[in-house]
């Protein structure tokens, strides 16, 4: 995971980003993600949406695109400087959405979601670092003996299974919602949902 967002959320009712610190009677203690790392405490009626569990839209409707893989991709193409901004004329970051998923939905992501997609990019890669993916390491090879020769059909099969296992877990993605700033009931933005998109909804980010 290039950058880490496990601990990194959107609060309804509470501009910006922030990192949960830990749990309390009355809801969460939060750290805003910024230079001043304010700490405050999120209530039980602020919906905390993880940035991990937010996906966008595609053209697909079935198929998302989870946002620690948009950040990634923004980061391999752009790195950290971006010339975009939130405040960016439409045309502008309409171009920026599509270099980055060409296929992303035009209906369902609005243009108040690309606006609020770089502000988080902005604020995550000024506070986090981007973790790279280590190279696989390459096996020595050894000189096959009676045993490892009977053992090895074995290992690859326990392997692929593990693998295939494996590859199940990470197709059980879930998607989240990207909240308005303003607390609400319900989600705001209709291009991602909490579960897997199983219907339109028309409604705008306010």
């Amino acid at each position: 995971m290039p950058y880490d967002l496990k601990e990194i959320a959107a609060i309804s009712g509470m501009p910006g980003l922030y990192r949960l610190v830990r749990p309390t009677r009355a809801g969460v203690i939060v750290e805003s993600l910024d230079e001043r790392g304010t700490r405050s405490v999120a209530s039980a009626r602020n919906k905390v949406s993880l940035l991990q569990e937010i996906s966008i839209y595609t053209q697909d409707y079935d198929q998302t695109v989870p946002l620690t893989e948009v950040f990634d991709r923004i980061y391999q193409k752009f790195g950290t400087d971006l010339a975009v901004t939130n405040k960016s004329d439409d045309r502008a970051l309409a171009t920026f959405m599509g270099e980055i998923i060409p296929d992303y939905d035009r209906q369902r992501v609005y243009m108040s979601d690309i606006k609020k997609l770089v502000s988080w990019y902005k604020a995550v890669s000024a506070r986090l670092e981007y973790q790279a993916a280590e190279a696989a390491e390459e096996t020595p090879a050894v000189e096959a003996t009676e045993d490892s020769a009977t053992e090895q059909p074995k290992a690859k099969k326990k392997a692929a299974k593990d693998s295939t296992e494996a590859a199940a877990d990470e197709a059980l993605s879930t998607a989240g919602v990207i909240p308005a700033e303003q607390e609400s009931t319900e989600p705001i933005n209709p291009e991602i949902t909490e579960t897997a998109p199983a219907k339109k909804s028309k409604k705008k980010a306010e």
